[in-house]
Order: structure tokens, then C-alpha cells, then sequence
């Protein structure tokens, strides 16, 4: 008898465990947003409790299961399991395999199949910006601009596919002659963050398509979602024309996908975007291998306003550039260089607009700054302001978070730092500008190109001359 009741009652504990596990992933699923009746679009997207995070033609995912949160109230979204190692190595033998069916297509009639891409994106503009408004934290206008910025460039990369060609050239040789013809390189492997999770696809994606290569894409593992509901629109209109899905594969994952992207010498191409740290490890692993590589890295991004310039216009330009996207662009302004002798009024007039600024829900079509993207970024944006305080620093407007749900900050203007501040020069992706007091155009343009991100520069001046010594 006892021996009968040990295994009985061991399975019933073994049931009761399961039972009790699904009631609490059972719960859990239904405190997703995608479950909520005002976010039921998502499913218009493919988009389900738990996705798949691997397409390679077929859709798949053996790896660890990642929630993605909405930076506005950080409620989960949708879950996604992201790719292993070894289906990694699955999708790249694919894809080296479609790539020899895609690299003999006509040019211009994978510009066809680009343009299609480019009608069905349009299909679902609001819905692909709804998401990114939801998981990324951008406002919607944002939103839906990037997906529009994926658009434009199918259009624009199907004129090109219709022009691809190298120049005739004379040869020394009687009766010869030199000709330059460009071959498709093979696999591009795409690795893009965060902040903008379709244009920047979107840029590498049409272009390498009509160029005859392939692609395969590893998104930021927080706006993992959107890596899905895109790819699934892409995978539509290759199926549609009985492309292989390979020639756009899809690996969500973190760094272990990143890593063997950069080594893998079958990946002809690496274009990666992120942050100047992560890129520079990029670029070594890819250097070891002798590969080639693309990388669109941080910046550190100044305006130089001169005392001639037109205030009118200085407000509102370094408000949007220094807010917009809660400071989380590549080209957010981040330094903001003031003659001495409107430095004041300036700084006056920034702090009067910035106090008007609406912050608040991305998708509300008053709001000019959403949320920072996670919880870590709210930790960065406080180390920031507390080291520009020890540096010397004078908090003008803003330094704070915001007490309500979500990552919200306020934007934050900061003045009295010397120009080669440590903080100045380090890059922090939040709404935070240093105010800095010149007094020659000597100074000004030194400043200016003294950080070792570089990227972008904004001047105002009305001296056509100094325009072109800026320029350099």
C-alpha cells in the first residue's frame, strides 16, 4: 500500500505543480496589453501573446522568452522567444541559399518587389506607428513618420534598381575599352536599436534588396515586437511572389546574435547602429575577420548660435532638436553654444518654452516628449544630472523624474560647465542640454569639434563667410 501511494501522491504534486505554473503564466497572459480591448489592433499586426522571433522562411524561436514593456506605464505587451544559436546558423545556411536565387533576378524587377514592399508598409502606416508609439515610447506623429521614412526609401531604391551601372571607360589598348560592373555583395547582416526600430531597418533593407543582396536582421531586443509585426509584411510580399522568406530573415536576441554576426565570416556585410562603445567591439570582431562593415554610432551633437542670428528662430529649433524623441536621436542636441552677449536671454527664453512643453502619452497628439525607453535609461539620465552638479553645473530647468507611471523625465537645460567637462563630452541618450557661454568664433568652432562622437552641427548666423569657415 505504500508503495502504491508514493508514486500516486508524487504525480498529484507533480500535477499541482503544473496546474499552479499554468495558472500563473495563464494570469499573466492576461495582464498583457494585447489582451485589452483598446490595443486588440495589435493582433492586426500578426501579432499574438507569445511570437516567434525567428523567420527564415518559416517562422520559429527555441530561445529565451522576452517580454517587451510600454515605456509609458512599463505594463507588458506581448512576449517573444527569441533565436538560439543554433537556429541562428539555420538562418544564415538559408539565406546564403536564397541569395543565389535573389543575386540572379533582374535589377529592376527586384525593385518591383521593393515597391511592393513599400505598398504594404503603407497598408499599415498607422498600425506599424501605433506600435512604435506603444513599445518604443516615441510620440505617434514620430511613429508614424519613421515607418514613412521606410517608404521612402523603397521608393527611392526602386529608381535606383533601374540605374545601377558602372562607366565605360577608355582603354590605353586600341580597340578596348573598361568596363565597371558592381555585383551584389551577399549577406547583409542588419543590427539596429532601439530608438528607431523600422527606418533604420528600413534604410539597409531596400537598398541592399535591389542591390541583389540578403538580409538578416537583429533588432534591439526591447522593440522585439516591432521586428515581428515588420518582418511579417515583408514575408507576405516575398511569399506572394514565391520568393524564398530567407532573402529577409529575422534572429531577435541580445548579444549572443550580435556576437555571431559580427564573427561570421559567411555574413558578407555588417551594418550595425547603436552606441560608439558597442560599435567599437563591432568593429574589432568584424576587422578580425577582414569583413566589411557599416556602423552609424553615437553622437554628440552641438548648435552654435552667434549674436547676429535670428532669436526668433533659435527657441523653437533648439527646443525640438534637444526634446524631441525624449533626447533618444543619434542627433539630439546635447551642447548648445551661446555668444556671451545673448547667452542670458537665451537661456531665458529656452526655460520659459521648455516650461511649456507637453509630456505626457506618446500616442496623444498634444504631447511633444514621451518617456525615456526603459527603466535603466531613467538611472542613466539621474547619474547625468548628478555628475554635471559635482562638475559644476546649475540646473536651469528640469533634473527630475516625474512622478506618475512610466519612465518620464523632465527635459532638462543645464549651464556653468566648462566646455571639456567629462559630462559634456559623454553622450547620455536623454533630454539633457549643456549651455555654454563663448566669446570668438575661434572658440566656438573648436568647442564644437572637440568630442570625439561628432555626427551632427547646427549654426545660426546671418555672416555667409563664417557659414563656410564652419564648414570648413
Amino acid at each position: 500500500m505504500l508503495l502504491l501511494t508514493f508514486p500516486v501522491s508524487r504525480h498529484f504534486v507533480l500535477k499541482s505543480r503544473i496546474w499552479s505554473s499554468c495558472c500563473r503564466r495563464t494570469a499573466a497572459m492576461s495582464t498583457l496589453l494585447l489582451n485589452q480591448p483598446q490595443y486588440s489592433w495589435l493582433k492586426e499586426l500578426g501579432l499574438k501573446e507569445e511570437n516567434e522571433g525567428v523567420y527564415n522562411g518559416a517562422w520559429g524561436g527555441k530561445g529565451e522568452v522576452v517580454t517587451s514593456y510600454c515605456p509609458s506605464n512599463n505594463a507588458p505587451i506581448a512576449r517573444v522567444r527569441q533565436a538560439t544559436i543554433e537556429e541562428y546558423n539555420e538562418t544564415v545556411i538559408k539565406a546564403k541559399e536564397a541569395w543565389k536565387i535573389w543575386a540572379d533576378v533582374p535589377a529592376p524587377k527586384r525593385g518591383e518587389i521593393v515597391r511592393q514592399i513599400g505598398d504594404a508598409l503603407r497598408k499599415k502606416i498607422k498600425l506599424l506607428g501605433h506600435l512604435e508609439s506603444l513599445e518604443m515610447g516615441k510620440i505617434l506623429v514620430e511613429g508614424v513618420g519613421e515607418v514613412q521614412e521606410y517608404i521612402d526609401i523603397c521608393d527611392y531604391a526602386v529608381g535606383l534598381s533601374r540605374i545601377i551601372g558602372g562607366p565605360i571607360l577608355p582603354s590605353e589598348r586600341p580597340g578596348h575599352a573598361l568596363i565597371e560592373q558592381w555585383n551584389p555583395v551577399g549577406l547583409v547582416g542588419i543590427i539596429t536599436a532601439f530608438n528607431f526600430p523600422v527606418a533604420v531597418y528600413g534604410w539597409n533593407n531596400a537598398l541592399a534588396l535591389i542591390c541583389g543582396d540578403v538580409c538578416l536582421w537583429k533588432g534591439a531586443p526591447t522593440t522585439s515586437l516591432t521586428s515581428v509585426a515588420v518582418t511579417k509584411i515583408v514575408a507576405q510580399v516575398l511569399e506572394d511572389n514565391n520568393l524564398p522568406g530567407a532573402i529577409c530573415s529575422l534572429t531577435c536576441g541580445g548579444a549572443d546574435i550580435g556576437n555571431a554576426i559580427a564573427k561570421d565570416e559567411r555574413v558578407d556585410l555588417v551594418s550595425f547602429t547603436g552606441s560608439t562603445s558597442v560599435g567599437k567591439q563591432v568593429a574589432l570582431k568584424v576587422q578580425e575577420r577582414f569583413g566589411r562593415q557599416l556602423l552609424e554610432l553615437g553622437g554628440n551633437n552641438a548648435i552654435i548660435v552667434f549674436e547676429d542670428a535670428d532669436l526668433t528662430l533659435v527657441t523653437p529649433s533648439v527646443l525640438f532638436a534637444a526634446v524631441g524623441t525624449a533626447g533618444q536621436r543619434c542627433t539630439t542636441a546635447r551642447r548648445l553654444f551661446l555668444h556671451e552677449s545673448i547667452h542670458d536671454e537665451i537661456v531665458e527664453k529656452l526655460a520659459k518654452a521648455y516650461a511649456q512643453v507637453r509630456i505626457g502619452d506618446p500616442w496623444e497628439s498634444e504631447t511633444l516628449c514621451g518617456p525615456l525607453h526603459t527603466k535603466q535609461a531613467v538611472e542613466m539620465f539621474l547619474s547625468a544630472i548628478e555628475q554635471g552638479k559635482c562638475e559644476g553645473g546649475t540646473i536651469v530647468y528640469g533634473g527630475k523624474v516625474i512622478d506618475r507611471p512610466g519612465n518620464y523625465v523632465e527635459p532638462t537645460i543645464m549651464t556653468g560647465l566648462p566646455h571639456d567637462s567629462p559630462i559634456v563630452h559623454k553622450e547620455t541618450f536623454a533630454p539633457i542640454l549643456y549651455v555654454i557661454k563663448f566669446k570668438s568664433e575661434e572658440e566656438a568652432f573648436a568647442w564644437n569639434n572637440e568630442v570625439k562622437q561628432g555626427l551632427s552641427s547646427s549654426i545660426f548666423t546671418k555672416d555667409l563667410g563664417r557659414i563656410f569657415r564652419w564648414l570648413g
